[in-house]
């Protein structure tokens, strides 16, 4: 009380709130970001399956860790954490419902299709070759031949030149009566008469 000056006091800044580095408090908040992951799942995996879930879990932690380090009570990142989560998981939902995902089978469940013809289906292709085979023999020569080249995959200028036609015209005409006399002799149907 000698001098009459008053004590310096160093001046503060106000700072964000923030928990303390002390090893006990963070101890605290791993210990209930640790219950409320537990938590977090069990409830995302109820609506949207485990595995989801888990994904869920670890991106509502990030969020809280990265946005939001200031929260430290459970009264308070209790309903922050179910918030940031039902959000994550409409954008979950969005997402698969964008890309298809909700309407896909998953591979277990589908049965792959036997490349093979049912033997219904083999027995009516054979059935079908030998009436066409049949019919086309009783055909003349130019529709016979007609016919053999365009299964020899031959375009119409190709069986213009390799029959001697005057014009490719010419060969759509034969095309078109031999199958009609082609048709006639089926019967009038491709298709055979049950």
């Amino acid at each position: 009380m000698g001098s009459g000056r008053e004590p310096r006091v160093a001046k503060t800044t106000p700072q964000s709130p923030v928990l303390p580095t002390g090893s006990g408090e963070l101890r605290g908040r791993e210990a209930v970001l640790g219950r409320l992951r537990e938590r977090i799942v069990g409830y995302a995996a109820s609506r949207i399956g485990r595995e989801a879930a888990e994904d869920l879990a670890q991106e509502v932690l990030i969020v809280l860790e990265t946005k939001y380090p200031q929260v430290g009570a459970a009264e308070e990142l209790a309903p922050l954490a179910f918030r940031i989560l039902r959000f994550k998981m409409a954008a979950w939902r969005r997402k698969r419902a964008r890309r298809g995902e909700d309407r896909q089978a998953a591979l277990d469940d589908v049965q792959p299709a036997d490349p093979a013809p049912d033997p219904e289906a083999e027995a009516e292709m054979r059935e079908r070759r030998e009436r066409l085979r049949t019919a086309i023999e009783k055909l003349s020569g130019r529709c016979r031949q007609i016919f053999r080249l365009k299964l020899e995959g031959k375009s119409f200028a190709e069986i213009q030149r390799e029959m001697g036609a005057a014009s490719l015209n010419t060969v759509y005409t034969w095309d078109y009566r031999c199958r009609q006399k082609l048709l006639a002799l089926l019967g009038g149907s491709w298709e055979a008469e049950r």
